[in-house]
């Protein structure tokens, strides 16, 4: 862990008791976020790109827990917290958006209530101040005419603007990180665009670090620096965003990209999308080995025998035998 790093993700295992069995959503996850990087953890749905960031923050719904690995902020280890102390982390240290901002949102307060309410129980300032600095937070944002919205209540607003709101309400405590999770998908195409600019603004001026949560390599591309991708609770590539989508090394990493629509190959012969054969496993029906190794087209006989250790290649860090037969 350096002196920029903001956020690292140490061997991170989530386990969930239940009658049939353990399930383990993460296993052994490791990243790391500096200040003023955003972090993107893509991968199909069951990969646990949310529960990565559920804990994180310590929201994991019992009786899931983190049975092993580390969470450390800004040097404190903050994965062994107990409730109380995770309360003073959230809002302050860490902010969150959600994929649904009418989850975030309370429709019985009216906008500016709540902006006002988590700036006083993060930052310690009289209602005035905080009202001022509700105010300021939806102007950042982009809210239109935000005096006359604060007394607005949440069903006036539409959902872009719902989305920018919770965007406030996530930076009002003046976080050093924030945890995005799927914050466009629920949002059409022109409005997702502003908001992740919104984003990536905000952040930059802010010096904040953000691990954006999604499903869409798109999002992906236009929006992060780095790139974790996930699979069956597991990393399979991690490297610098740009390098990662042109030269993917992994082949579920491929598989993610050669399936992302590119309008600039859509015509003709290109115009097929190709297809990732298969789905996820179940975490009850885990393979031996690879657990991607059912659907890899290049899969070795020791894919089938050993789970493969995050090995260097190249500008990117994969969980590939690959890896290891390119070294040798």
């Amino acid at each position: 862990m350096t002196e920029h790093t903001l956020l690292e993700v140490k061997d991170l295992k989530v386990q969930i008791p239940t009658r049939r069995g353990v399930l383990t959503p993460v296993n052994e996850v490791s990243f790391t976020i500096g200040r003023g990087e955003i972090v993107g953890v893509v991968g199909e749905s069951g990969a646990g790109k949310s529960i990565t960031g559920s804990a994180i923050i310590g929201l994991l719904d019992r009786p899931a827990r983190i049975s092993s690995g580390s969470v450390t902020l800004q040097g404190e280890v903050i994965s062994g917290l107990n409730e109380e102390q995770l309360r003073r982390v959230r809002g302050k240290r860490i902010g969150t958006v959600f994929q649904d901002p009418l989850t975030s949102l309370d429709p019985l307060m009216s906008i500016g209530d709540q902006l006002s309410e988590t700036a006083m129980a993060h930052l310690a300032i009289s209602r005035e101040a905080a009202r001022e600095k509700a105010l300021q937070a939806l102007i950042d944002v982009g809210i239109p005419a935000a005096e006359s919205r604060l007394d607005a209540y949440p069903h006036e607003f539409s959902g872009g603007m719902r989305q920018r709101v919770v965007i406030a309400l996530a930076l009002i405590g003046e976080p050093d990180l924030i945890i995005a999770d799927e914050p466009t998908t629920a949002l059409d195409v022109s409005v997702q665009a502003q908001v992740l600019m919104l984003l990536k603004r905000l952040c930059r001026e802010r010096n904040t670090g953000v691990m954006l949560i999604t499903h869409d390599m798109g999002v992906i591309a236009e929006t992060t620096d780095r790139v974790v991708v996930l699979y069956a609770g597991r990393v399979a590539e991690i490297g610098n965003t740009e390098q990662v989508l042109t030269s993917a090394k992994h082949p579920y990493t491929r598989g993610l990209v050669g399936a992302t629509p590119n309008p600039a190959n859509m015509d003709g012969d290109n115009a097929r999308l190709n297809q990732i054969p298969g789905s996820m496993p179940g975490l009850l029906a885990l393979p031996t080995g690879c657990p991607f190794h059912p659907r890899c087209s290049e899969v070795m006989p020791v894919c089938k025998t050993e789970q493969p250790a995050l090995t260097p290649l190249g500008d990117t860090t994969i969980a590939c035998h690959l890896a290891t037969e390119a070294s040798a």
